[in-house]
């Protein structure tokens, strides 16, 4: 198990290069770093969080590029206050580039107030192990019920 401040991974942690990837996302991340969280991602690399039309992605067609997450993040991460990561299970098969991890953020805002999301996470790694395409599952309407009030 690996536990930091701000992530909580009880989950397999046997090495594999996507699961790596998506705990250096976390970590990034959770220290509201772009440039640290850039060198995670491929150049041509695509974000899907939420997977499909949401509020940071209208169209429904993902963030491409370093541009285009740099996008994302200025629009769904910087606003916020503190993420805390908790991974339950992490599937990476030693023969794929990929790995799948179930878990839950909770996103703090500054005011104190935060939601909690339940979700899966899905991470395909290039040979370099940096990141071509993560797809975050979850449901914008579940976690806008979970706003807690601080």
């Amino acid at each position: 198990m690996i536990t930091s401040d701000a992530i909580v991974w009880n989950a397999p942690n046997d090495p594999h290069p996507a699961r790596a990837a998506s705990q250096r996302s976390y970590s990034a991340v959770a220290k509201g770093d772009l440039d640290e969280w850039l060198t995670v991602y491929a150049e041509d690399c695509v974000l899907e969080d939420p997977v499909g039309r949401s509020m940071f992605d209208p169209e429904g067609a993902g963030h491409h590029g370093h541009a285009g997450i740099s996008a994302f993040w200025e629009k769904a991460i910087a606003p916020i206050a503190r993420f805390e990561f908790e991974i339950h299970d992490s599937f990476a098969n030693p023969e794929s580039s990929t790995c799948a991890n179930i878990g839950r953020i909770k996103t703090s805002f500054p005011d104190g107030s935060y939601t909690v999301t339940e979700l899966i996470m899905v991470y395909v790694v290039d040979d370099g192990g940096r990141v071509k395409s993560m797809k975050a599952y979850w449901e914008p309407e579940r976690t806008m019920a979970s706003y807690t009030l601080p």
